[in-house]
């Protein structure tokens, strides 16, 4: 899954704009995520990506590129 398409679910589920979802932004401080706002990420990607993300890999994700990341090896296994 590319960074375009992961940057689309976020700015989907936060409501922010384009420009602030980077590789290199924080999902809590820089796009103000919380942990509903993850769940619900998490629904979409798994929904837009047709992967399963376990539940205990979200403290893991803190940033865009650790989703984007995960997607990418996920696809890839």
């Amino acid at each position: 899954m590319s960074f375009e398409e992961v940057r689309d679910a976020i700015v989907e589920i936060v409501s922010c704009s384009e420009e602030e979802v980077t590789l290199t932004a924080s999902l809590k401080e820089d796009l103000g995520m919380d942990s509903l706002d993850a769940m619900e990420l998490v629904m979409l990607l798994e929904e837009r990506a047709e992967v399963s993300i376990p539940e205990e890999k979200l403290p893991e994700f803190v940033t865009v590129k650790d989703i984007v990341d995960y997607l990418e090896s996920a696809k890839a296994a």
